[in-house]
């Protein structure tokens, strides 16, 4: 059920029309509307094995499980990064967002973590991933700031489980049962100081910020620095409140500032603005990929 969708989505509409630059703060709702569920029969389809070991119920609860051994802690998370970094959500969410702002000078500012964005085409020297992404290890102590691709290795990983790779995401042969670790072989460690690697996640204050992730946030920044004084649609697309100064406050904050900004909040059951901004602000309250689905079909009327 969406509501106030006519006449906001119109608004919006026009608000993109007019918009000389527009900047996405994407959060993890944008993943789960295009298919990336972490819990329900994606979660029992995958780790029902580590559900019946450990009590666990969804993927999210799994990734802070401490697992006894590191060959079990890999086969978990191997599974979970290559379903949520490495295969291609089921809906195309993310793209319907591309279509609305290709023809635009846009920046992306995301929480997300599974390289969606750039899966479906956005440009990526105009995305900043401020908290990390699943396809990339760090050293777990840590004693660098380097980061390190892990696709190769997360495919050898799952299919010594038993899986099969396939363009829709894992597979296992019809009668088998997977196994609940990796060889020794495949667990990875620092090639500096020999310490297990870790994911590239912001979880404390262990996370490192790479050479990338600082070419991110200057391109976001300089962004900002150039567009301050146009006509800049900040577009919120399903950002919660788990981390909500990264996209959300400071959204506010420039909206509020800026003199010709105007803010969209696209979210379910969370669409609001602060009364400081409220008269420059268009909430939609819906499921972000239905949201998107009739800003392309709507028309607006003549003036």
């Amino acid at each position: 059920m969406l509501r106030n969708m006519g006449s906001e989505t119109r608004k919006l509409q026009e608000a993109l029309q007019q918009a000389e630059a527009v900047i996405i703060g994407a959060g993890a709702g944008l993943s789960t509307s295009a298919g990336f569920t972490y819990d329900g029969e994606r979660f029992q389809r995958y780790f029902s094995d580590f559900e019946a070991k450990y009590g666990f119920h969804d993927m999210y609860s799994g990734g802070f499980y401490p697992f006894e051994t590191l060959e079990e802690h890999w086969a978990y998370w191997s599974r979970f990064i290559f379903l949520n970094r490495y295969s291609d959500p089921p809906k195309p969410v993310y793209q319907k967002l591309l279509q609305l702002v290709k023809d635009k000078d846009y920046f992306v500012l995301t929480t997300n973590v599974d390289h969606c964005f750039q899966k479906a085409g956005f440009d990526k020297h105009r995305l900043f991933y401020t908290q990390g992404d699943y396809g990339l290890w760090q050293c777990g102590k840590p004693c660098h700031h380097k980061t390190y691709d892990n696709q190769e290795v997360v495919r050898r990983m799952v299919e010594a489980q038993g899986f099969r790779v396939t363009a829709q995401g894992l597979e296992l042969p019809a009668g088998a049962v997977p196994r609940m670790a990796v060889p020794a072989d495949l667990v990875p460690y620092c090639p500096r100081c020999g310490e297990p690697m870790s994911m590239n996640l912001r979880a404390d204050d262990t996370f490192v910020e790479d050479e990338g992730w600082h070419q991110a946030a200057q391109r976001y920044s300089d962004f900002l620095r150039r567009h301050q004084h146009m006509r800049v649609l900040f577009l919120e697309a399903a950002v919660g409140f788990n981390t909500p100064t990264i996209v959300k406050y400071s959204f506010w904050r420039m909206v509020y500032e800026w003199e010709d900004a105007v803010y969209a909040c696209l979210n379910y059951g969370e669409a609001f603005a602060p009364d400081e901004i409220k008269k420059k602000s268009i909430c939609i309250d819906g499921d972000i990929g239905t949201i998107l689905n009739q800003l392309h079909t709507a028309s607006i009327p003549p003036a």
